[in-house]
């Protein structure tokens, strides 16, 4: 056996070419608390109950006793009185199952249908793919970029099994209006989901503090039949768990799973895993009991404090705060989007955050819809927002010297002619080398990514999303040297 230490040296040498989880430096992808001792106890629950197997509660009842504490205290935070709710690896498992029940219950469609709004995101797509489930995606209003119900009401066929909606959209941080959305479910006799993954843990305690500024969103809106919220995210949980909770238990049967048309035990399942490690699960519940109530009206605070921070400083007028770029629209939640002007360009500024040690996700063009630079903030950003929107105003003045990347219109012209199902191994090398993804001797990542990013900015996205499979896929081959 190798030494230990030695192991252990290896790991920390890995892990130092991350991007940090904690400090608040980090605008997607990691929440953080910034409660030290809680993270520490999240830690040694993980640990704990690692081995422990979610596969059968009856050999692991403490796991279910945890579950249920969990699921009660979400069910009160969304109004649900007779919600029921099982656990999840994260937000897209939730999805998947919400799409999933919503098909299964209604067997008798042959070729089922979502109505979804195009902010909705793209885990929906997923599940789409997946079970096969049609998704009809709506335009949404192009300036509030919430989802238009109207449109969505002319969308609903016979072959609609679901309609849903976000709580708030990942891409522009908006609640979408549920009370409206829900009515046109009920009235289609159809489910509504709310995805609120991402607020469905922060937004009841902004409600707590001033239900006026939050609009209705939750199980108190009559027609949601289901709510995705993510532990993972706002409840500062260790990664990953999140919920999927129905308005009452008939709504969730068709969610399970059993066989035993075969000779070994007969499966059960409630997700779409059947092992599942405790450890999650038990870490969730540690850190939920030890934040509480009033610990997480504070952290919501906190970090809605600091989305409006930047959102305020930066402006919603181009003339307005730091110049040549803008919040795209109000933050509803604790997530901004900005966009930049003809003078710059958002992949550009997210390459200057990076090198002053910021962390912020570029989101592509979509429909029309510009392309964003999406930040998530956490409770323990907003004691460094004053210290993020220096860095944000060097980072537009850089990259308005620089100047927006330009591709060259020859070259998007020929990255929409391509048809990705065309081409062969040999063919996406060559393009993945054109893209700058890739060098003579296999891939290499260029230091910045603007250049890139503006490319698959101007790429059709069945190309954008075939390419970067196509990187994903020599990432995951290993190395044989």
């Amino acid at each position: 056996m190798r030494d230990l230490d030695e192991v252990r040296a290896r790991l920390a040498a890995l892990q130092e070419q991350d991007l940090p989880t904690h400090g608040g430096r980090t605008l997607a992808y990691v929440y953080d608390s910034g409660l030290a001792e809680v993270d520490r106890l999240g830690r040694e629950a993980l640990a704990m109950f690692a081995s422990s197997n979610g596969l059968d509660p009856t050999a692991f009842p403490s796991l279910l006793q945890m579950e249920n504490d969990v699921v009660t205290m979400a069910a009160r935070l969304l109004d649900g009185e007779q919600a029921v709710g099982t656990v999840t690896s994260g937000g897209t498992e939730s999805v998947l199952l919400a799409v999933l029940t919503a098909r299964d219950a209604r067997p008798e469609i042959a070729e089922p249908q979502m109505v979804v709004p195009t902010t909705i995101h793209a885990a929906f797509l997923k599940a789409a793919h997946y079970f096969g489930v049609e998704p009809v995606l709506v335009d949404v209003d192009p300036e509030t970029f919430r989802a238009d119900p109207e449109a969505m009401r002319d969308a609903v066929t016979d072959s609609t099994v679901l309609l849903a909606a976000s709580a708030p959209s990942y891409a522009h941080g908006v609640v979408d209006p549920i009370p409206e959305i829900a009515a046109v479910a009920a009235e289609a006799g159809v489910r509504c989901h709310v995805d609120a993954c991402i607020g469905g843990w922060v937004l009841p305690y902004l409600s707590a503090v001033d239900r006026a500024s939050v609009p209705a969103w939750d199980f108190s809106v009559p027609g949601v039949t289901s709510v995705s919220v993510d532990l993972h995210k706002y409840a500062y949980t260790p990664k990953g768990v999140s919920l999927l909770l129905h308005r009452t238990p008939e709504l969730r049967r068709p969610q399970y799973f059993a066989a035993a048309n075969w000779p070994g035990y007969t499966m059960l399942n409630s997700t779409l895993q059947s092992t599942k490690s405790g450890g999650p699960l038990a870490a969730a519940w540690a850190v939920t009991q030890a934040i509480g109530e009033s610990g997480y009206v504070s952290l919501a605070r906190q970090a809605r404090a600091g989305a409006l921070a930047v959102a305020s400083t930066v402006g919603s007028q181009w003339e307005d705060g730091i110049p040549h770029v803008r919040v795209i629209v109000a933050p509803d939640s604790t997530l901004v989007a900005l966009e930049t002007d003809e003078t710059c360009d958002v992949f550009t500024i997210a390459d200057e955050l990076l090198a002053r040690g910021w962390f912020a996700q570029p989101q592509m063009a979509y429909r029309a819809m510009p392309a964003t630079l999406h930040l998530t903030l956490s409770a323990a950003t907003e004691p460094h927002v004053e210290e993020f929107l220096g860095s944000l105003l060097e980072s537009v003045a850089a990259a308005v010297e620089a100047g927006p990347i330009e591709v060259d219109p020859g070259l998007a012209e020929a990255a929409a002619a391509l048809d990705p199902r065309t081409l062969d191994d040999a063919a996406f090398d060559g393009l993945l080398q054109l893209a700058g993804l890739a060098g003579e001797e296999g891939l290499a990542l260029p230091e910045r990514m603007a250049p890139v990013n503006a490319l698959l900015n101007v790429a059709p996205a069945p190309l954008r999303e075939a390419l970067l499979i196509a990187f994903l896929d020599r990432l995951q081959r290993p190395d044989r040297d």
